[in-house]
């Protein structure tokens, strides 16, 4: 039994340069944006909506990253972005602990939310089934980089 505890902090410039050491495996680079190209994104905001990036961690060491866009009061525009775990710690259920840690930091952060979107790319069989073990459904559409979209209705408990 894993008997650790993720946690979930915003990237800041005492952190960012470790952020940037994040790195997934070779073949999942397509999938996912680098941290500094998810903090550009925040930065310049694409999308004019609210963008939060954040790091996870594992005790004091950074073991992931992820994003959150969404426009704010709203209750069914909350978006997951460039999700990742750092290439040393996948396939050790952090992927799934953090995705949960996630949902739950939302349902807090942004008590109005009642569904939370995701897109992936279709080759990402993992990602995929992560995100259905955790209860996203795919939307059978796809986005307009023809990304699959998943969302996931909040019990709000």
């Amino acid at each position: 039994m894993m008997m650790f505890e993720i946690f979930i902090k915003e990237i800041t410039k005492e952190n960012w340069e470790e952020a940037f050491k994040l790195s997934v495996n070779e073949d999942q680079k397509s999938f996912v944006p680098t941290v500094a190209e998810s903090l550009a994104v925040a930065y310049i905001k694409p999308w004019d909506e609210a963008l939060d990036p954040y790091v996870l961690y594992k005790n004091n060491k950074i073991i992931g990253s992820f994003y959150i866009s969404y426009t704010p009061n709203s209750e069914d525009n909350y978006w997951i972005g460039g999700f990742q775990i750092d290439k040393e710690y996948q396939g050790k259920g952090y992927g799934k602990r953090s995705l949960n840690k996630i949902i739950d930091f939302i349902q807090i952060k942004h008590a109005k939310c009642k569904i939370i979107s995701l897109t992936v790319e279709k080759e990402n069989e993992q990602a995929i089934r992560l995100y259905e073990s955790t209860g996203f459904k795919s939307q059978n559409r796809m986005n307009n980089d023809n990304q699959p979209i998943y969302k996931l209705t909040l019990d709000n408990k």
